[in-house]
């Protein structure tokens, strides 16, 4: 071999190992899937909701496992690991917040994909604060129809699933909020807790200017977490939330958020507030399930 196609073959193998180890973003190969079904202060048929998605999750996973035929769910065979945590008694709630610190700590250490699972909202409590603890900082693009930070007269000033991002222990995580029906909430007071929030009577007249927002909110972050609160949703199309709330978004509304904030660097699926009990037919739970696939292809084919 001459001097020079030695030469031109060792700069291409040099440029294909940079390739391989120089990437723009650590790219979580594995999913931790936890459910988590907390549902204590507030939306108590959540926890049910939890559970049965659970069951269906990993109904979905076996289901794929006994399948011979081509199919799309090969691209993530083999990297989702499945986690239930149990709440059966008064004395396993005793310590639920660093329970769920634990579990959501070493996902993270481990840079594993997270799709956390719980009954209300305020069991995201954890994982907000863990990600805050994290070297890495991360924007978390939350999908709600309230604001969670919740203090008027009648509310309770304990946590709950109203107002968590009150007793979040240390700062927050940067907050953007698409699909809230909140109509009382100042915008001064807003803007403490939240980067920016486009409420869904804007995104019905002109979803444009949120969806340029939270695409440049994300290209700007290291990390980026998806917090989707099932009562986003108009309950005429979902209608299993404990707290349904009127003129919400449409599935395909919500589709267009979540491609929006779509990016390399998303690490984490925060899903929370299904009440079985409340549905139709299963019809949010379809959609639920459909969602959880949908995101896993996303992340991996």
């Amino acid at each position: 071999m001459s001097g020079g196609r030695r030469r031109r073959l060792l700069r291409a193998r040099l440029f294909v190992d940079s390739c391989n180890t120089e990437k723009p973003y650590d790219f979580p190969m594995t999913t931790r899937a936890i459910f988590f079904p907390f549902d204590l202060f507030g939306s108590p048929g959540t926890k049910a909701g939890a559970e049965m998605l659970a069951d269906a999750f990993g109904e979905m996973l076996a289901d794929n496992r006994r399948e011979k035929g081509a199919t799309r769910a090969r691209a993530y065979a083999g990297k989702v690991r499945f986690e239930e945590i149990t709440f059966d008694t008064i004395s396993d709630y005793a310590d639920w917040q660093n329970l769920a610190r634990s579990r959501v700590r070493r996902a993270l250490e481990k840079n594993e994909f997270l799709l956390w699972v719980t009954g209300n909202h305020l069991g995201v409590l954890p994982v907000y604060q863990e990600i805050t603890q994290a070297a890495k900082k991360t924007l978390v693009v939350q999908l709600d129809a309230h604001l969670d930070i919740h203090h008027f007269a009648d509310c309770t000033k304990e946590p709950s699933h109203g107002n968590f991002l009150l007793h979040c222990d240390g700062p927050l995580p940067p907050l953007v909020n698409a699909g809230h029906r909140d109509l009382l909430l100042p915008p001064d007071y807003v803007g403490r807790y939240y980067r920016a929030a486009f409420a869904a009577a804007d995104l019905a007249v002109d979803p444009g200017p949120a969806l340029d927002a939270i695409r440049r909110a994300v290209e700007g972050a290291k990390r980026v977490f998806l917090d989707i609160d099932c009562d986003v949703f108009d309950p005429a199309f979902f209608p299993a939330v404990a707290q349904p709330v009127p003129f919400g978004l449409g599935p395909q509304q919500v589709l267009r958020l979540l491609d929006a904030a779509w990016v390399p660097s998303v690490a984490g699926v925060l899903v929370s507030e299904f009440d079985p009990g409340r549905d139709r037919n299963d019809q949010s739970l379809a959609a639920l399930v459909w969602l959880l696939e949908y995101l896993l292809l996303r992340r991996y084919e």
